[in-house]
């Protein structure tokens, strides 16, 4: 509309009415104006207290008390929520776990909030006054060297490598946890049958029985070759295939399996499944023939590969301790009578140079039921006369000792010959499935008796250089009850991992234990692994030959692989 007082040609002042929206189904505009456009918005309250202008976190306040105090009676909205509708493959979530805290930092806040709690009241203020102006000084040299005592006796437990490297192509069939596996049971497995027994065996020197830490004996170089040979190259066993049995392997890959609950290294083992045969094995250059040390202790051994106490340095001493002790307590002269089987031993060679250690074979089958025949290799090392005349077979094994401090042990100078039950009890804390493998070959030999011997260092910053301080003797049966080993539910774990590969297709597989997790897995792999020549591991893997111990061990002997 515009207004004129009648006179033409002169401009006046003119009025243009607004735009009304009509909004007939509530109130406000029916349009965002176009500065508001794409801004988010958050309801509130005029009750609602403004105490910040925006919440990135959610959770802003910890105290419960305050939990609320900023919190809008319309709720925080999802209006400042992302969305990402787009392309994904660029979106990585990112780890929100918790940070596990050592153990000398966990609760330590909580237990001084008690404190001061318990206090109360203004006494309780006026003592806190007195020791933040008076004791500060004292309590933070308290703390010190509380985090120095506990910061260094404790290390953090390093993250440990498989023992074989997992690759893409493999296929996981089956992940069997430990507390699983160790509900399962075969009961009613008889004693294993001979079905043929190879080897000469040396009479054990009783003198050894009289060994204390007053009458302690050097342990000395006796260099004799140890065959370790796996299943499928073991002469007797390829013939016995044709015969007898479906299931094939020798005792120390039984006994890895049977113990496979306490063990906490990782480990593999290959089967192979042909027809309706399995042939477990032991993959070559491997270090599956070296003795583990303080494995289940609560603090294993950390150190890196150059020094005297690594893990696989342990290991190399360990396993030629037990070599050398297992012969040097022999009766060796060239008078000395032999117990020899029927058969002789198959691994020794016509080219082959040097003596032979004390060792007999006896391959025995055990009926699993269902159809499971079990073919096994197992050893014996030597023999004794008891005193009724009868011929016993023995299985000799040295439990040493490396650094008591460090091992959390007890010192076996102190309390061999006193307190030798003590010393046994930390060992089986500290090397329980070292101790349960060595029990369980023996029940499968049908060994008469363990003979254990404890070998020390003679320095303790020495490993080339042991004395023998004592033996001990166990009957298999009486120490598998002492250390709640129970065969039962090992023939049950052998037979679970039999029955899960009878079911797959002919192939390989192989078992793995996995290196952080109490668990095995069993995984489906082409069947050509770990053939090939350099591909099938990496350069850095040494087999375990004489020539790889030489310069880490001084008295050495040969492992010989066929």
């Amino acid at each position: 509309m515009t207004m004129t007082d009648g006179k033409s040609g002169d401009e006046v002042p003119h009025f243009s009415a607004p735009v009304i929206q009509d909004n007939p189904h509530g109130w406000g505009p029916c349009e965002m104006p176009d500065q508001f456009r794409d801004m988010p918005y958050q309801p509130f309250s005029k009750g609602d207290r403004l105490g910040k202008i925006s919440d990135w976190t959610g959770a802003a306040f910890q105290d419960k008390k305050y939990a609320s105090k900023y919190a809008s009676q319309f709720g925080s909205g999802s209006q400042y929520a992302y969305y990402h509708d787009e392309d994904e493959s660029t979106f990585h979530l990112v780890d929100t776990t918790r940070v596990q805290k050592p153990p000398y930092q966990r609760g330590r806040f909580k237990a001084n909030q008690r404190n001061l709690r318990g206090r109360g009241g203004r006494g309780g203020l006026q003592s806190n006054m007195q020791a933040l102006g008076k004791g500060l000084k004292a309590r933070d040299r308290d703390r010190k060297n509380q985090i120095k005592k506990w910061g260094q006796g404790r290390p953090q437990i390093k993250i440990r490598d498989a023992s074989v490297t997992v690759r893409p192509d493999w296929v996981t069939i089956e992940e069997m946890d430990f507390p699983r596996l160790g509900k399962l049971s075969l009961p009613g497995i008889k004693d294993g049958e001979d079905i043929l027994c190879c080897g000469e065996l040396e009479y054990y020197d009783k003198s050894y029985d009289r060994v204390n830490v007053k009458n302690e004996k050097p342990l000395q170089r006796v260099d004799r070759i140890f065959h370790t040979v796996t299943t499928t190259d073991d002469p007797i066993i390829r013939k016995l295939s044709k015969t007898e049995g479906n299931v094939y392997t020798t005792d120390t890959i039984l006994a890895t399996i049977m113990c496979c609950t306490r063990s906490n290294y990782s480990w593999d083992i290959v089967i192979e499944k042909i027809g309706d045969k399995l042939f477990f094995d032991k993959r070559d250059n491997t270090e599956f023939d070296l003795l583990t040390v303080n494995e289940t202790s609560v603090e294993p051994p950390q150190d890196d590969g150059s020094t005297l106490n690594s893990p696989r340095n342990l290991a190399l001493e360990a396993t030629f301790i037990n070599h050398n002790f297992s012969q040097q307590v022999l009766r060796t002269g060239v008078n000395e009578p032999r117990f020899k089987f029927e058969n002789p031993n198959p691994f020794i060679s016509e080219e082959e140079e040097g003596e032979v250690a004390s060792v007999a074979y006896r391959y025995r089958k055990w009926d699993l039921g269902g159809g499971i025949v079990l073919v096994a290799r197992c050893e014996h090392d030597a023999v004794v006369q008891s005193p009724s005349g009868e011929l016993q077979y023995l299985s000799i094994k040295a439990l040493n000792e490396w650094d008591s401090k460090l091992a959390n042990g007890v010192e076996w100078r102190q309390k061999l010959d006193t307190q030798r039950g003590a010393v046994l009890a930390n060992e089986l804390r500290n090397n329980a499935c070292k101790l349960a493998k060595w029990t369980v070959q023996a029940l499968l030999a049908g060994s008469d008796q363990i003979k254990f011997g404890y070998v020390s260092r003679s320095h303790i910053r020495d490993n080339s250089k042991h004395v023998i301080l004592g033996t001990q003797q166990y009957k298999p049966h009486e120490f598998a009850t002492q250390i709640n080993l129970n065969m039962d539910n090992a023939w049950g774990i052998l037979r679970c991992i039999v029955d899960i590969v009878m079911k797959q297709k002919d192939g390989k597989y192989l078992i793995m234990k996995d290196p952080n997790k109490p668990m095995i897995r069993l995984y489906d792999i082409p069947d050509n692994t770990f053939e090939s020549d350099g591909e099938s591991e990496s350069d850095d893997e040494v087999p375990p030959d004489a020539n790889t111990f030489q310069p880490l061990y001084p008295y050495t002997n040969t492992v010989k692989r066929v």
